[in-house]
Order: C-alpha cells, then structure tokens, then sequence
C-alpha cells in the first residue's frame, strides 16, 4: 500500500493488497461461448476501476474495492496467447474421510468496503453491466464476526501476511514476468455444523484448530499424534522455507435456513502452495490423519482463478476485443 492515498481517491481494480473489510461480496459466475456475451464482459472488464470509482466516490472512507479473477477455461477463450504458468482448474481432492470438490467458475468478483450497501450496490451495478448472458453459481455476502472470528468462534487471519512480505507471499514475481504483480486466488465455501461443535469440548476445540479459543495463542503440537488445522496448512519446502498465503475469509450465514459457514479465499504467489495445503488437510500428514476440522466443515465448492495485474488485465481485454471483431 505504499504510496497510495485511500482518502483521497477510490482503491484501484487489482489492488491485492487492499486492506481487509468488515464487509464483503463473493460473486462467482460463468460466461457461455457466445460472441456477444463475451464481448459485454470484456466491456465490462474494461469499464470496472470506473465502477469502483463511481460507486466508491460515496463514501471515501468506505475503501470499496473489487478484485476479478479469471478462471482457466475462460483465458482460453479470451484467445490470449500469453497464460500464467501454473494457471489450472480445481483439482478435486478425495481423502479417506472427507473430499474437496471441484465447482465451474469463470469469473469471481472479490468485493470488499467497510460497508455493505456499498458492496451491495457495486455488485448490482456490475450485474446489469455483465448482462443476463452470464450466470451466477455462488454469491456469498461476508461480514466481520466480533474482533475477527469465525462463526466457530476463532480468530482468523492471524498467520496473514504483512508489509513488505505480502506481495512476496501473495503476488507473483520475476519468475513469470509476463502476469507480475497478479496473484493465484482459490476460492472455497465451507458450511459448519454448529451443533456438533458447539459439544465439542473446549478443549479439543483448540487442538483441532492449533489455537487458543479466548486469547489466540498458537498450540505448539509438533509432539502431538496428530497435527492441528494450523500445522497442516503451515507449508514449508525442501530447503525449509515457509510460503504464506494471504486469507481474507468471510463468516456468512442465515440462520433461518440454519446455514452458517465461511467463505475461504487465499490468495498467493504460487498455486501450488494452496494446493499442497489442501492436499495436506484432506488427504492427511501422514496419509488418514487428516484436518480434523472438516469434521465439522463442509466445503461445498472449489474453483481456482488468476487474478492478473490491472495492467495486465487491460491488455487481455483489450487482445480479446481486438479478436472478437476480427471474427
């Protein structure tokens, strides 16, 4: 965020590294083939930092933001001959216990203010601006639950990056230059069951998740028969370097459908890193010792994206334009 100035004007398209938000939307939709269609969402593309700041000038202090990723099928069909090189679907994951499935997505819209019309309202502008051509698979609104908890009443984010080692966590660099500056975003909806948790002693709670409840300290569990959520999803390489990712989950519920759950999003620097992380909490280290807490969480999507620098998102608009006239 350096040199940047979020009172005085709206927070750029792309910007991964705006600030957290007690409110946001997740909007993941699908575009047909269709010459039309794709046309109106490039033309929509092009026209969202505008969006935001047409929306965002309401309110300064309200840091609206929006993020889009593209997901795998739809690069093609953009017709860029450039693509991230780790770039891929979502790969289903199926672990002795419990599987992570793979959901169609080809676009998602990350919205985040500090004020939930004003995500409300963007996101309505946006979908009359995609068109009825286009469908929605998921729609989450998120808030901020108490001093950053989830709805099993934890913190979290605490392992997040910050200052100079977010964009070396979460943005990719030197290594594929053509979509520096962008960022691998994976996207999961988890739905919890309350019941059985809320009679899962204190106790376990915490060596589930690898934290304490009240205060959030960090449970040293590498003696432990079983490793917790924290450890599983801590990767380190060969060379014994940790990679972070950067978290901005979202607690949603309604509890007159007896739904409550969160919305995982990572974003990072290398896909692989995610993936790995998930492999390790489904499939379990070592193998059937897997993330106790999907014991109680349910994930009931998963679709993997690039959400490439502004600039690069510009130029792959503008060379899917430029291919749709010529057809």
């Amino acid at each position: 965020m350096t040199g940047k100035n979020w009172d005085r004007v709206p927070i750029d398209a792309q910007s991964i590294d705006a600030p957290l938000s007690r409110a946001a939307v997740f909007l993941v939709v699908t575009v047909p083939s269709e010459p039309s269609v794709l046309a109106k969402v490039c033309l929509t593309l092009d026209a969202l930092d505008d969006l935001i700041k047409n929306v965002g000038f309401r309110d300064l202090s309200a840091r609206l933001s929006c993020i889009v990723g593209i997901g795998s099928e739809l690069w093609d069909r953009f017709g860029s001959d450039k693509r991230p090189v780790e770039l891929k679907p979502f790969a289903r994951i199926d672990g002795a216990a419990h599987a992570a499935p793979s959901t169609s997505g080809d676009l998602l819209f990350h919205i985040r203010s500090e004020r939930a019309d004003l995500c409300f309202e963007f996101e309505r502008i946006l979908l009359d601006s995609l068109g009825d051509g286009v469908t929605v698979v998921d729609e989450v609104s998120g808030f901020r639950y108490f001093d950053a908890r989830d709805l099993l009443g934890f913190v979290d984010g605490t392992a997040n990056p910050t200052g100079a080692d977010l964009p070396v966590a979460a943005m990719v660099g030197d290594e594929d230059a053509d979509f520096a500056g962008g960022s691998y975003v994976v996207v999961q909806k988890y739905l919890h069951d309350l019941g059985s948790w809320a009679q899962t002693p204190a106790s376990l709670q915490e060596a589930i998740i690898g934290r304490t409840k009240i205060d959030n300290i960090e449970i040293n569990d590498d003696d432990a028969p079983r490793k917790s959520h924290k450890s599983l999803a801590t990767i380190v390489d060969a060379d014994g370097n940790e990679h972070d990712i950067l978290r901005d989950n979202m607690p949603f519920g309604r509890p007159g459908q007896r739904e409550f759950g969160t919305y995982f999003i990572g974003y990072s620097r290398h896909l692989w890193v995610i993936e790995k992380m998930l492999q390790r909490m489904y499939i379990g280290d070592p193998p059937g010792a897997y993330d106790r807490l999907l014991d109680f969480s349910t994930p009931h999507t998963g679709t993997t994206f690039f959400a490439p620098s502004r600039p690069t998102l510009q130029a792959l608009v503008s060379a899917a334009q430029e291919k749709l006239k010529v057809a």
